[in-house]
């Protein structure tokens, strides 16, 4: 069976383990590399046992599939060269700048009959995966992602940069439109907000309340959902799940609730590993990807949304 060409565009910090994993697939060959920075190419494709490139069009032709690992601002012109050429595209999240944008890549992506995958990693997460078949109808969501500053994702402010990691989950989650967006945030470290915090409200009455930050002194990856007579807390970070669920009493009057706590300690595992999984598996078999075009672009609209309603509030 010939192998699946594939080369990552971008290998800066995320973009080298993106080309780790592809070497590691089987039935999967990394052809190449591409990376603005000529020396850091070089070193990515050395240690993955590929070719090194400093312009990615040279992979046009070359490849069957993609992921694109570079700065939000070039995602859109790179990955329309690539799907243009009939090449299957991971593009990492946000998926694009701009709403035309993320429509103008589905379009393609479905003229072609490619797969367009988002990388929005916490979708892989064992503890999301555990999680979703606990999920009943949310009535209140709440999460926090904190990390100490890094220069890494400055381009964008923490809401496209960290927030919208939750923003995509909640809306899976929930599964219903966005009505009313709420949201405050400050720029601390650079010019674009470091710190926000946003309630969304949805068509099914579900209020989610959103906290991101760039400039903590620890790491946190945490979400609580509330549901009738259950509790849910997720530990992205620590890979644990709590389920809180109510005991059902014999009498009706109110009484303190009987809880059943439920902690699952999912252990270690490698989301990015079936991230890529996940991309080739919908390359080989037709089926849509687990993220796909759309789902990118709903967490893009709900984002673009959440800043705008911080610049009314700055204003």
């Amino acid at each position: 069976m010939t192998p699946l060409r594939t080369a990552v565009i971008g290998v800066g910090y995320l973009g080298a383990f993106h080309a780790q994993k592809y070497a590691s697939l089987p039935g999967v060959e990394l052809v190449g590399v591409a990376d603005s920075n000529p020396a850091r190419a070089a070193e990515v494709a050395a240690a993955c046992g590929c070719r090194a490139f400093d312009d990615h069009r040279v992979l046009l032709g070359q490849v069957d599939a993609v992921s694109v690992v570079v700065p939000t601002s070039h995602h859109f012109e790179i990955a329309r060269e690539f799907l243009a050429n009939n090449v299957h595209v991971l593009v990492e999240k946000p998926i694009t700048t701009t709403i035309e944008q993320a429509d103008a890549l589905i379009g393609l992506a479905e003229a072609q009959r490619l797969v367009l995958q988002v990388g929005h990693l916490e979708r892989f997460n064992p503890v999301l995966l555990a999680a979703v078949a606990k999920v009943d109808r949310p009535l209140f969501v709440e999460s926090v992602r904190v990390a100490p500053f890094c220069p890494r994702g400055t381009d964008v402010n923490v809401v496209l940069d960290l927030m919208i990691h939750d923003i995509e989950l909640i809306q899976y989650l929930v599964k219903a439109p966005v009505v009313s967006i709420d949201a405050i945030g400050a720029p601390v470290f650079t010019v674009e907000e470091d710190i926000a915090n946003a309630r969304i409200g949805f068509g099914n009455g579900c209020v989610a309340n959103v906290t991101a930050s760039r400039i903590s002194l620890k790491s946190e990856r945490k979400m609580r959902v509330f549901q009738r007579d259950a509790y849910l807390v997720l530990d992205f970070q620590n890979r644990k799940l709590l389920a809180a669920n109510r005991l059902q009493a014999d009498q009706q009057q109110v009484t303190v609730p009987q809880l059943q706590l439920v902690e699952q300690d999912l252990g270690q595992s490698d989301p990015l590993l079936a991230e890529i999984s996940s991309f080739v598996e919908a390359i080989v078999t037709g089926r849509e990807p687990l993220v796909n075009g759309y789902a990118g672009r709903m967490a893009l609209e709900t984002a673009l949304k959440i800043n705008a309603a911080l610049s009314r509030g700055m204003a």
